[in-house]
């Protein structure tokens, strides 16, 4: 996550170029000569997206806080296989003079700058990270769609037989074709430890703290419960332009970007308590929810929560499946607890009950919270448009039975009508 400041007076400039990098509103062309993200392939989903914070006057709702002004920022945003590092030295390798030519508009970028050592510097990490699958690249995605195509041809081709033979046919003629399958690669010993020894990590810090936390629970409550029942709720209606505005940027694909900011709530109070949310979330996204959903919700590719500004504002970028009002609604029915946890602490969220009841459960007050915290996601590309997490599970199951020498009639018919 590359992120600067943009110059005041090359916001609308910086905007119009951005635009030429799309093919039509919302679609990017993967060639375009500033950033041509078909070219690299280690990449799964990328955006250029201007954080022009649309939700500052809210602070106005803490006449006693002092708040300093804020700056609007441009970031390049890249989920990617392998180190992140790695992807910022073939961008400046491969994309330079497009780069150098976005960046421009932005502080403390000129003709002089090293566009790596630049971007490095400027290279934000995550407080929390969300992967859909750990350790599923482009390249077996795309793999892995492939073997679903061919199998479907062999299959509509093949005569009826028993599903185990079924099952040899379409393997033989498959392989006969010459479609060839990336091994996967397996974790090494020293992966599997340093995997055990962050997943006991935070319940055994949690057991270690346990006797100094129960002391604090009763204050730390009752601070909360009479924050949660003064704090205002700013959660105007967006308008009928700018829903119609975001609208136009949606659904052009199977999967959507969605894209946010706003500020936290005044104190440290608020500030610390954010903070160790997100850092109890984010080792349960690195250790529990590796495969295939966040809690109960499986529509997201990737997400990312970060602190910005002295962790005064908070950036939410996420990448999902179907629109933007049944990805609310999933949210809503299956984990509405998760969001008050995360979301709550943010300056206008809706009214919350020792930060877990209400909240999102207060559906349109949330909805209007959410809207009006989006800003457009300028640029945004997708690696394999038109596949789902649906699909990409699938796939990798399908690959599965396809990879077995041998399935008994049932486990060949199950195989069978995924394909």
């Amino acid at each position: 996550m590359v992120t600067a400041a943009v110059r005041a007076d090359r916001l609308t400039v910086l905007r119009e170029l951005l635009t030429t990098m799309n093919s039509s509103i919302g679609s990017v062309d993967p060639a375009n000569p500033l950033l041509p993200f078909g070219r690299f392939d280690t990449i799964h989903v990328a955006r250029f997206v201007i954080l022009d914070d649309p939700t500052l006057a809210d602070r106005r709702s803490y006449p006693k806080s002092t708040f300093p002004n804020e700056q609007t920022y441009l970031s390049l945003i890249a989920d990617c296989d392998g180190p992140g590092d790695d992807l910022l030295q073939h961008l400046a390798e491969k994309a330079s003079n497009g780069l150098r030519r976005i960046f421009d508009h932005c502080e403390g970028f000129d003709e002089t700058s090293d566009l790596l050592d630049w971007m490095r510097t400027h290279d934000i990490q995550p407080t929390t990270y969300y992967v859909n699958w750990v350790g599923r690249t482009v390249r077996q995605i795309k793999e892995e769609a492939r073997l679903h195509a061919a199998l479907r041809l062999a299959l509509r081709n093949a005569p009826p037989q028993r599903p185990v033979l079924l099952h040899e046919t379409l393997r033989t003629t498959v392989a006969s074709g010459g479609l060839k399958l990336t091994p996967i690669a397996g974790k090494t010993f020293a992966q599997t430890l340093s995997q055990i020894a962050g997943l006991i990590s935070v319940p055994l810090i949690l057991l270690l703290l346990s006797p100094l936390l129960i002391l604090a629970a009763p204050i730390f409550l009752l601070v909360l419960r009479q924050k949660e029942a003064s704090d205002p709720v700013v959660a105007p209606r967006s308008d009928v332009t700018h829903i119609r505005d975001m609208s136009a940027l949606e659904d052009h694909d199977v999967t959507n970007p969605f894209s946010a900011i706003g500020s936290l709530k005044p104190g440290p109070f608020r500030r610390y308590l954010t903070m160790a949310i997100l850092y109890v979330v984010n080792w349960s996204t690195t250790y529990i929810y590796t495969r295939g959903r966040l809690a109960r919700v499986g529509t997201i590719h990737f997400a990312r929560w970060v602190l910005l500004n002295d962790s005064r504002r908070v950036l939410f970028a996420s990448n999902y499946d179907g629109s933007l009002e049944s990805y609310m609604d999933d949210f809503i029915n299956k984990v509405a607890f998760g969001l008050n946890l995360v979301f709550s602490n943010g300056i206008g969220y809706p009214h919350t009950d020792f930060l877990v009841s209400g909240g999102a459960l207060r559906e349109q007050e949330f909805k209007n919270f959410l809207r009006w915290h989006q800003v457009p996601t300028d640029v945004w590309y997708k690696a394999y448009p038109g596949l789902t997490t649906h699909d990409l599970a699938r796939n990798g199951r399908i690959r599965t039975g396809y990879e077995r020498r041998q399935l008994s009639d049932d486990e060949a018919r199950v195989w069978l009508a995924e394909i």
